[in-house]
């Protein structure tokens, strides 16, 4: 299995959105940026807000595309063409629909499942077979009430789900970019089914 060499976090640039559902992806790059002492700058040509942190004696770069989330793959491709980073090189980091505040779940490939910021890059880089992050942050219920929903900040108790989600997913990722996803996957899913 391929070394993650590239965690883009996904989520829209500018203090509207940085609170809303829809940046959980920025959020948990932050806080894994600040975690390995890395400095964000922005670099135009990629599109984005860019650091480079060692992990586990791997250089691994960090990428917040600032291109709104309907763009996000101009920003990956951008990137991973300068590096030459393959997709399975690849971790996306994003806001999931589908799992409930509070968990978080590995995948590789698949589909997008709506989610505009996976549509695109997956479009960019020709491929869906690049790494999923899913950080669960729950259903309106309504199909036409999405919008509105991840692009609302989370209620208190959804926020303190989601940080601890967001911690334990630090705890694991060390594995994961060494290559190890299987295990990282295996251990992440056993802690957040008790939740």
């Amino acid at each position: 299995m391929s070394a993650i060499r590239l965690i883009v976090g996904l989520g829209n640039p500018g203090t509207d959105y940085e609170k809303t559902r829809h940046n959980a992806g920025f959020w948990l790059l932050d806080e894994l940026c600040w975690k390995y002492k890395g400095n964000w700058r922005t670099e135009t040509k990629f599109h984005g807000e860019v650091a480079r942190v060692s992990i586990e004696n791997q250089e691994v770069w960090l990428l917040k595309p600032m291109t709104y989330m309907n763009l996000s793959g101009q920003a990956v491709l951008a990137l991973a063409h300068f590096y030459k980073i393959l997709p399975d090189e690849i971790l996306v980091v994003h806001d999931e629909l589908d799992l409930a505040p509070g968990i978080a779940r590995f995948k590789q490939g698949g589909g997008h499942g709506g989610h505009n910021g996976l549509k695109d890059i997956a479009a960019r880089l020709s491929t869906p077979a690049f790494w999923r992050l899913r950080l669960g942050i729950g259903h309106p219920g309504e199909r036409n009430e999405v919008v509105n929903f991840v692009l609302k900040k989370p209620r208190a108790e959804e926020q303190t789900l989601l940080d601890e989600a967001i911690t334990r997913c630090l705890q694991v990722l060390p594995q994961g970019i060494a290559g190890d996803l299987s295990q990282a996957m295996k251990t992440l899913h056993t802690v957040t089914k008790q939740h």
